[in-house]
């Protein structure tokens, strides 16, 4: 019986070792900050001809980086490919209805009528990157609604997109990629 208690005991004893050793050679969880990292859509844009409104544009691409988790707008190295052109115009502010892709291409001019008239430089040009990833005019609507765009009134300055203007970008660029339905082309003039 003791013989028999020692086998039993000696028995765990080995199991508990050896589930100890795989565990400890296992591969590692996955990492999930990792895998959401792994996530992210970098849209490059050059603004080397939107003179006037470089801080515009940072405004609003950190707005758009801020608010949006799984699609990261940064700025073209000096001679490499953009697919966000980024130009400054004496009309009315416009840009291409994405959402662009990775290697694609869109364009945006700000255009400086609009701020002749009274618009927030920081809001058209947040505005005008919403239509790049992806989202339409919202016209009429309100200044909570930054694809509203000047619907909202020369008094609104707000350059943050809504939960609603938020998860439809987020759901074009969802798993990593851009959305499978294709970029709308259309360019889109925000004159009232």
């Amino acid at each position: 019986m003791l013989t028999c208690r020692w086998f039993k005991a000696a028995g765990v004893a080995a199991a508990i070792t050896l589930a100890t050793a795989t565990a400890a050679h296992a591969a590692p969880a996955p990492d999930p900050a990792a895998e959401s990292t792994a996530a992210v859509v970098t849209l490059r844009y050059d603004d080397s001809r939107a003179g006037g409104w470089e801080a515009a544009i940072s405004a609003g691409v950190a707005s758009w980086n801020a608010n949006v988790a799984n699609v990261k707008l940064v700025e073209a190295a000096p001679g490499t490919r953009a697919e966000i052109q980024i130009v400054a115009t004496s009309g009315w502010p416009q840009a291409t209805l994405g959402p662009v892709r990775p290697g694609g291409q869109a364009r945006v001019e700000l255009g400086s009528q609009a701020v002749t008239e009274g618009h927030d430089k920081t809001r058209i040009a947040a505005h005008e990157l919403g239509h790049s990833l992806g989202l339409p005019d919202t016209k009429p609507g309100p200044c909570s609604q930054l694809m509203s765009g000047s619907s909202a009134g020369t008094a609104c300055t707000n350059a943050v997109p809504n939960a609603a203007e938020r998860s439809r970008v987020e759901s074009f660029y969802a798993g990593g990629l851009a959305s499978l339905v294709p970029a709308d082309g259309r360019v889109l003039v925000d004159a009232p």
